[in-house]
């Protein structure tokens, strides 16, 4: 599966006075409560700073958010400890509507294992890939059930669920979070025992943005052999593929919980005189050897013939580089390039997300087939991920993310460009809306369920100054990703930050009859 990437930031809204030099007024004011304000230079970046350009571009894992006409933010903050993420926030009044500041977490980064006990202490700023690299260092039969793409940043995978190799066996990562190191709007730290199981609860799976700043997550970690198998069989419209795609929904989230299947379609040329056609290339990574894998397979999916040339046996970590189309072999320390993209990392595109709870009819599939030869849709793809296995035994209401039982797989729908394509980055959008639209009959319904780590605005978005209505609007997209969890993560909200000064498109509000009168001068709602 393509990485879902998440820049790990919060963006802070206000209101700006009638000062004409807004982003000065605030690094005057943060200079007083940094412990050494000396240190300002080298942390804060603004608009007029030479490297303000390099650092914003560098937070960017999708360019299209990145253009000329992108609002940008006035400040970017990289703190280095936490005293500095509170000092942020402090005593800095506004008027104005639109500026924000981004706290980058990137020198929060830090990774520390715990072989014996089988947990880790992993800063929000860290990737996956640094995490993965960590535990691999120091055990080969321990692992964390995350994403595959090695540059996603830990903060915002596990504020959304986050769903890898492993969710079928152990869950989502949020699932195996056990503590963690949290700044509310009052600038205190909180741990789960101060923060309470109802906070601790919404910040396992409610999105990021909505309740404070994560600094650091306590995880649980999981037992995987040695050796794993993966394989990829890929098959074209004229080998089949059809079939196999269709007979394959009721065979992957059956398959034993050692199993994480996918299917990626996407149009190719054909060996025949290059000629389009369409290919699906059927994934899997399977905690076992390749002696255990074949007979399986041969028993609960014979149709796609795999044969013990497909198969690879590999360490874990390493299944995740494979997962993500790098070359068998590539160095273990390819999980520590934070910039290096994987075959799948787009710099423009746009996605969203489906899950499919019956089978799809064949014919179905024949009717998408015409839309990958569009122009736009040259570079597009579609993956289907099995569910089932631990996901079916997990209340919905354990966490926040409650796409759980009763789904046999997630769709995800991607689309991407050229740089030199992007001022007509419309009809790439309209492409993926339409593909969207054709699904709707069968895929989830009432809601239509959504990943919120796919943040998709077409959905519904908040109004962010009308606080009467804000639970109204914020519902119309809320129970899409939280379906009745929404509700407990309002309350949440309303208990933790009644002020709503977290906030932004899609973040969860308070009900407003209770909104608090006023906030304290020395706290992060102040702002």
């Amino acid at each position: 599966m393509f990485p879902v990437l998440i820049v790990v930031l919060f963006s802070l809204s206000w209101k700006i006075s009638d000062s004409t030099q807004p982003a000065e007024e605030f690094l005057h004011c943060l200079s007083l409560h940094f412990h050494n304000s000396s240190s300002i230079s080298e942390l804060v970046y603004t608009q007029h700073n030479s490297s303000y350009s390099s650092v914003l571009k560098s937070l960017a894992q999708n360019f299209r958010l990145s253009t000329p006409s992108t609002p940008t933010p006035l400040v970017i903050i990289t703190p280095l400890h936490a005293s500095h993420i509170q000092a942020t926030g402090l005593s800095y009044t506004t008027t104005y509507e639109v500026p924000f500041v981004v706290i980058d977490l990137l020198n929060l980064r830090s990774v520390r294992i715990n072989v014996e006990k089988g947990t880790a202490w992993v800063e929000s700023g860290a990737t996956v890939g640094e995490l993965y690299y960590e535990i691999a260092k120091r055990s080969r039969t321990l692992a964390f059930p995350a994403g595959i793409g090695h540059t996603v940043g830990v903060g915002g995978h596990l504020s959304g669920g986050g769903f890898g190799l492993l969710f079928r066996k152990y869950g989502l990562a949020a699932d195996n979070v056990i503590d963690a190191r949290f700044i509310d709007v009052k600038e205190r730290i909180l741990d789960r025992k101060s923060m309470g199981e109802d906070l601790f609860w919404a910040i396992r799976g409610g999105g990021g943005g909505s309740f404070g700043v994560v600094l650091a997550w306590k995880l649980k970690l999981v037992a995987v052999p040695a050796i794993v198998t993966v394989f990829t069989v890929s098959k074209t419209l004229e080998q089949n593929a059809t079939k196999l795609v269709h007979r394959w929904q009721y065979i992957a989230h059956k398959l034993p919980k050692e199993i994480h299947m996918s299917i990626g379609i996407s149009r190719v040329k054909s060996n025949e005189n290059e000629k389009k056609t369409i290919q699906a290339s059927f994934r899997a990574v399977f905690l076992g050897s390749i002696d255990e894998l074949l007979p399986l397979m041969e028993e609960k999916f014979p149709q796609l013939g795999i044969v013990k040339e497909d198969c690879f046996e590999m360490g874990w970590a390493e299944s995740n580089l494979y997962s993500t189309q790098f070359p068998i072999g590539v160095p273990l320390e390819t999980l520590l390039n934070r910039n290096r993209k994987s075959i799948l990392s787009k710099l423009f595109f746009t996605a969203k997300s489906d899950y499919v709870k019956q089978p799809i009819p064949e014919t179905t599939f024949e009717g998408w087939w015409p839309k990958f030869y569009k122009e736009e849709a040259k570079s597009a793809i579609m993956v289907f991920v099995a569910y089932g296995g631990k996901m079916d035994e997990i209340l919905k209401t354990e966490t926040p993310f409650p796409h759980r039982a009763g789904n046999l797989y997630s769709i995800s729908y991607v689309v991407d460009w050229e740089e030199e394509e992007n001022k007509n980055s419309e009809k790439f959008m309209s492409w993926i809306r339409r593909i969207h639209n054709y699904m709707t009959p069968y895929v989830s319904k009432s809601p239509r369920e959504v990943y919120v780590n796919f943040r998709d605005l077409d959905i519904g978005t908040n109004e962010i100054n009308d606080k009467e209505n804000s639970h109204e609007q914020a519902k119309i997209w809320g129970i899409k990703y939280f379906k009745n969890n929404f509700d407990r993560l309002v309350h949440v909200k309303t208990m933790i930050d009644p002020e709503n000064f977290f906030r932004h498109e899609q973040s969860v509000p308070p009900l407003p009859c209770l909104l608090k009168k006023g906030a304290n001068s020395n706290s992060l709602g102040s702002l």
